[in-house]
Formats: structure tokens, sequence, C-alpha cells
């Protein structure tokens, strides 16, 4: 992952976490999504069943507050349900530290680039 061309950082076999943060979202809720997240059994085990939780696994989380879009009226998406920067900052620092995580830069328009192996995309939700 990159911001103005310079690489701020980069994992090699685990999960990216694209991590919206709405309003309503509490320190407790940032705790019980990572716990889930490291939970997952979402890799192969020896018969190839997606039965195996990250383990040693790394893991990039990038903050996403167009997670939150809604594009259901008109055809410029709202951002209302996003929570704002002051809020979600501290929310997604906590969750990405619980998780032992990489991180991008908060904020920052990033490049990113993914090798889907799988693939496999989950969207979980704090509440």
């Amino acid at each position: 992952m990159s911001v103005d061309g310079e690489q701020v950082a980069a994992i090699g076999p685990g999960l990216l976490v694209l991590l919206g943060v709405t309003t309503g979202d509490l320190p407790q809720d940032s705790d019980r999504l990572a716990d889930k997240v490291r939970a997952l059994r979402v890799f192969d085990d020896a018969d190839g069943r997606m039965n195996v939780a990250l383990e040693d696994r790394e893991v990039l989380c990038v903050s996403q507050f167009t997670l939150y879009g809604d594009a259901r009226r008109g055809n410029r998406p709202s951002y209302v349900a996003a929570a704002h920067p002051e809020v979600a900052e501290p929310l997604y620092e906590r969750f990405a530290e619980r998780l032992g995580a990489r991180r991008g830069v908060f904020g920052a328009r990033m490049a990113v680039e993914l090798v889907n192996d799988g693939p496999v995309t989950l969207l979980l939700e704090s509440s």
C-alpha cells in the first residue's frame, strides 16, 4: 500500500481488512470485531476446507469510510452514516492494535494492491 507513491505498509499471506466506522460505534464494538476477525475460520485446512483461523498470518487494515456510502437515492453517495474522523480514527487504531495489524494512513488517499487468493470477501458488522 502506498501514499503519494511511497510504500507505507505491506503484508504476506493474511487478511486485508477494509474497516468502516459508523456513527454509534463504540470501543467495545471495535474490540469485538477485532476478536471476530482473528477467530474467523477462512483459511484452508489440510483437506482444502475453510476451517483455519488467522493464527500467525498477517493483517493489513485500511480505513474505508466509503463502506458507509448510501447510493440509494440519486447518483452521488451520501456518507452521513460514516463516523466523523475524530470518532473513527481512535476506533480504527484500537481495532488495528488489537489485531496487531499493519495499517495505512488514516484519511489518506492510498493505492492498495491485493492478490485475492480464493476469493473470499466477507462483510462483518459490529451490531
